[in-house]
């Protein structure tokens, strides 16, 4: 890249940092991008974060924190907005003409064949194609397939007759998220960062800005394909290791034994990681990185991962497996899944945030309305909201009172500690199903729960 008194060197870029010379443009500002937009204009760097979602736009342009259930960002929110270091918009080419620094935080879902989808990134990098300034540096944070940047994003970028050449007219640098939903302001100041670039001066510049803004361990990886492998290597290892767990679990079932109790005992090992069993894994990383893998291998050399193939597999499989105890435990009580009273608790993928993405929870409900069931569903972050067709209930006891089974399938905090005596005087058959772990297999059954859990062992 040419010389830029923000980049000619990193040491210029500093100084110009320290100055809160520097402008951030993040694109995308949803779950992770706001947080991370929030973090840039909390350091004083003028912040502009950009949204096809007019409604979002105009809401936090408003002065409304739109994220309820990510604490401490609330508190930062108010302070950049007052302070005018940070706005929102829907207007990209103007955000993009104004600033130094472009951030991408955008969605990577997959479409109805488990392909990912990079339509939002192929947009957006027209969009930089068009508008960008002369000598931007483009931080793609989005977690996308090693190579997805160099084989296909810097193309569009470039643009067809190179009109604009990475290294000269920009420098694109990978920096994956990586926090977990519910837990980000605490992540964005604890996990290290993954950088790998084009250019070692500018993945040392990304590096010196993300050290300023979170004061976190930088790990230079020698270029972005590297940095995003790591990031999902990561997530897979852990979608895989609980597809392992989730089979064993459906062993120890039919052998009478507790999986919990296995890996509390296993985790007294030094060398064992503690992974547990569920009714499926979701969310917009473990599943989506797997295929991401998946549609790697397939492009590479047209082969199967299949380890990950077969746990992608296993864990799709949990929630109509949860679906099988709850018929089981409804035969031993002698009554049908049909027309039965089915309460689920818990939709969220992962507990105490308002986010279903590839939530078990929806395959759980289509195969129980498959089966006759009535449903009902309570989550405190989704009080009256219609979910996956059904309203949600706006109390627990709604849910429990006269209900011939409870699934628990999200550990909010506040189903740690339900009373099993409780729920066995208001169920009308007192079906518990912890797909969770969190209940106590002994005090369910002496309060005279029929109990079943994943993993949980027998009768």
């Amino acid at each position: 890249m040419t010389t830029n008194s923000f980049f000619s060197s990193v040491d210029s870029f500093s100084e110009n940092l320290s100055k809160n010379n520097i402008k951030v443009c993040v694109i995308g500002i949803g779950r992770i991008g706001l947080p991370t937009a929030l973090s840039f204009a909390n350091k004083n760097l003028s912040t502009i974060g950009v949204d096809i979602n007019t409604e979002l736009v105009n809401s936090i342009n408003s002065g409304k924190y739109p994220l309820d259930d990510e604490p401490e960002f609330d508190k930062i929110f108010d302070k950049v907005t007052k302070n005018k270091f940070f706005s929102a918009t829907d207007n990209i080419s103007e955000a993009l003409t104004k600033s130094n620094v472009v951030i991408l935080s955008l969605p990577t879902p997959m479409d109805k064949n488990c392909v990912p989808n990079y339509s939002a990134l192929f947009s957006v990098a027209q969009d930089l194609h068009d508008f960008i300034q002369h000598e931007t540096l483009i931080i793609i944070e989005s977690t996308v397939e090693p190579g997805f940047i160099e084989d296909e994003f810097i193309k569009i970028v470039e643009g067809k007759n190179k009109k604009l050449t990475c290294n000269i007219d920009f420098s694109i640098v990978a920096c994956p998220e990586t926090a977990n939903p519910g837990e980000i302001f605490s992540d964005f100041h604890k996990l290290p960062r993954l950088i790998g670039g084009f250019d070692e001066k500018f993945s040392q510049i990304t590096a010196e800005l993300y050290h300023y803004v979170f004061n976190v361990e930088i790990i230079h990886l020698p270029n972005c394909k590297t940095a995003n492998a790591a990031k999902l290597t990561a997530n897979v290892f852990r979608d895989v290791n609980i597809a392992f767990i989730n089979e064993l679990a459906m062993l120890f079932e039919k052998m009478d034994i507790d999986i919990i109790k296995v890996i509390e005992a296993c985790d007294r090992k030094y060398n064992f990681q503690a992974h547990y069993p569920g009714s499926g894994v979701g969310g917009p990383c473990l599943p989506v990185n797997s295929y991401q893998y998946l549609n790697t291998a397939r492009k590479t050399f047209d082969g199967v991962l299949r380890m990950i193939e077969t746990a992608r597999e296993i864990n799709e499989h949990m929630p109509h497996h949860t679906v099988e105890i709850v018929v089981d435990a409804l035969n031993e009580s002698e009554k049908s899944i049909k027309n039965s009273n089915i309460g689920i608790l818990g939709i969220s993928y992962k507990p105490n945030v308002a986010d279903i993405q590839l939530s078990p929870a929806e395959e759980i409900v289509k195969h129980l309305e498959q089966l006759g069931a009535k449903i009902k569903i309570y989550d405190p972050f989704y009080k009256s909201q219609n979910i996956f067709s059904h309203m949600c209930s706006n109390s627990f006891d709604d849910v429990v009172e006269n209900s011939d089974a409870l699934i628990l399938v999200t550990a909010h905090d506040e189903f740690k500690n339900i009373d099993p005596k409780i729920l066995f005087s208001k169920m009308n058959t007192p079906i518990f199903v912890d797909t969770r772990g969190i209940m106590n297999i002994e005090s369910a059954k002496k309060s005279g729960l029929i109990f079943r859990g994943i993993g949980r062992g027998g009768r």
